[in-house]
């Protein structure tokens, strides 16, 4: 297993996650991911209405957010969330990789997007972009995340 440095707030503290999705076994790989990275998981949540009593419960640094999901999906939790706090940092996580789902969700206020199955180095990598707060870094928004720029 690739061996990863620690991704951590501008305060050196841990970086805390938002997961959401509702497969069990998904929330649980991506918080293996996270553990690996150095994170820490704030909150948890299977569907969009919870995700955002989470979000304003536990202020987290990022969330992770799958598309569908029962009772709201992750796209209109994503607007709502933005809606309340402008600097939310949200990736979207979702094996509906449909182009149209992709610029939804970045136009609503999603900084990235990442395809399943998830890989810890992109997903590592797009963590990193999202946290540098740079523009012009690597891993920035390409047509379909999950695709290298050279």
């Amino acid at each position: 297993m690739k061996q990863f440095a620690a991704l951590l707030r501008k305060d050196n503290q841990p970086v805390r996650y938002l997961v959401v999705d509702d497969s069990v076994f998904a929330r649980k790989n991506l918080i293996k991911m996270i553990e690996m990275f150095g994170g820490e998981v704030a909150g948890e949540a299977g569907d969009g209405l919870t995700a955002i009593a989470e979000f304003n419960r536990i202020s987290p640094d990022i969330v992770l957010m799958d598309i569908t999901m029962p009772q709201m999906e992750g796209i209109e939790a994503v607007e709502r969330i933005v809606r309340q706090h402008a600097n939310a940092r949200i990736v979207m996580v979702s094996s509906v990789g449909y182009q149209e789902n992709i610029l939804a969700a970045l136009q609503k206020g999603a900084k990235h997007f990442v395809q399943k199955p998830v890989k810890p180095e992109v997903l590592y990598e797009i963590l990193r972009y999202v946290l540098s707060d740079d523009p012009n870094a690597v891993g920035a928004p390409v047509a379909l995340a999950g695709e290298h720029r050279s």
